[in-house]
Parts: C-alpha cells; structure tokens; sequence
C-alpha cells in the first residue's frame, strides 16, 4: 500500500495479535462478526415476509438483537484497529449529495415533509 491510500485508511492502532496457524481473538471476532451480519440480513428477509403480526413482532426483537451484537463486535474490531474504512473523497461525497438533492426535486413538494 502506497502512503497515499494509508492516508485513505480510517482506523485505531492495531492491537497486536501473535501470528500463528490457530485462530486468534481478531479471527474468532471477525468470525462472529462475519454471522451476525449474515443473520440481520436473514432476518431482514423474513420480516418482509412475516404474515402474522405476532411472529413479525418476535423476529422484529430477535433482529434487533442481533443487530445491537453485530454493531458492539463491529465497534470492538474498529476499537482494536482491526476494521478499517475507506475515507470519502470529499469531492465525490459533494458530488453524490448534489446528485440525490437533484433527485429530491422530482419528489412532489419539492422532497419537502408536509
């Protein structure tokens, strides 16, 4: 990776692990992490789905669940340095903004909330 794209690179120091052919706490984590976005996306799908109001409201609490879990291991890997993300090209965020205020336009009431 060049200095540029290190630069690109939103993330906390590293907390080191010890390189070895068993899995690690970071490769346990990531594991996690890796099934419970799995599972909020199943459970998306199924309360599309959900045709009877109290199994709607089950799956909705068991979603929202999981979703808390997957968010505390994403913020405990991006903690540790282990998660990192692209920064923005402020350019290219610019651009995206003026590009959906255009389409907001096309919305009656010009996107405005009544």
């Amino acid at each position: 990776m060049n200095q540029n794209q290190n630069q690109q690179k939103i993330q906390n120091p590293e907390t080191q692990i010890q390189k070895t052919p068993q899995m690690n706490d970071r490769d346990f984590i990531n594991d996690i992490l890796t099934t419970e976005k799995y599972m909020t996306t199943s459970y998306t799908q199924a309360l599309h789905e959900a045709s009877h109001d109290q199994l709607y409201q089950d799956l909705l609490g068991i979603y929202t669940e999981t979703s808390n879990a997957q968010r505390n291991l994403y913020n405990l890997m991006f903690k540790k340095g282990w998660y990192a993300v692209e920064a923005a090209d402020s350019q290219k965020l610019q651009q995206s903004h003026q590009q959906f205020q255009g389409y907001m336009n096309q919305f009656p009431h010009g996107g405005q909330l009544q």
